[in-house]
């Protein structure tokens, strides 16, 4: 259901209306171009398992506390 009020005019109402459905009908025929697949690149694949470690090595640095000694 489309509501149209935007004018005080009832005819400039069911104007837009037709306006907008036309614009929605239009937009629904476009069928979306589909996504190729790709492979990750090697660079960005170094790039994530270097992002890896270093969180790693931060949460394991993080959990070898001595709580003792204080």
């Amino acid at each position: 259901m489309i509501q149209a009020n935007r004018f005080r005019d009832q005819a400039k109402n069911r104007e837009d209306a037709r306006v907008r459905l036309a614009e929605i009908l239009r937009a629904a025929l476009h069928v979306p171009k589909k996504r190729v697949a790709t492979k990750p690149t090697r660079a960005s694949k170094e790039r994530r398992l270097d992002a890896k470690r270093v969180r790693s090595t931060h949460k394991q640095r993080r959990a070898k506390r001595d709580w003792s000694g204080e």
